[in-house]
């Protein structure tokens, strides 16, 4: 078993009187390997200026480390079934809205993966699928959560 810690500091900035609402939601995400990331809630969820667009909100971070954790194991099966991954991108999108207890949740994930495959060995849309497949069953992160997560793969 091992363990994975982030930590999420925000601080009330001066002058701010928070209990009217109008206070700053930017906050910053630190991570064990020395990352620092900007967060904030979204600007859809609080408005302008107290939630800041140009960080990372929770439920985007919720989607790429979706995506990101597929994207690990298809890389890690791709090679060890001797296919040459030249590139990789995933829009990937989530969808906020009321789950089945009527409380805001994440209630889909979709990805979207195109990969371009190089060197002669290339598998065909079944095999590209399958691989996918292998992948998202190995994701900890979508072996995490209850959210339906759909994997719309295309080869490039």
């Amino acid at each position: 078993m091992s363990h994975h810690s982030a930590t999420v500091h925000w601080q009330r900035s001066a002058g701010e009187a928070f209990t009217d609402n109008r206070y700053q939601r930017r906050h910053a995400w630190h991570f064990d390997g020395g990352a620092v990331v900007p967060g904030s809630s979204a600007p859809t969820s609080v408005p302008l200026p107290f939630s800041d667009p140009s960080a990372v909100d929770p439920e985007e971070a919720f989607v790429a480390a979706l995506a990101s954790c597929h994207l690990l194991w298809f890389l890690y099966l791709a090679g060890k079934a001797g296919y040459v991954v030249d590139d990789y991108r995933d829009d990937a999108i989530g969808t906020l809205g009321r789950d089945a207890e009527g409380r805001m949740a994440i209630t889909t994930v979709t990805l979207r993966p195109v990969v371009r495959f190089g060197g002669t060995r290339v598998p065909d849309a079944a095999g590209h699928e399958a691989l996918h497949h292998a992948a998202h069953a190995q994701c900890f992160i979508a072996n995490s959560v209850k959210s339906e997560l759909r994997i719309e793969p295309t080869l490039a």
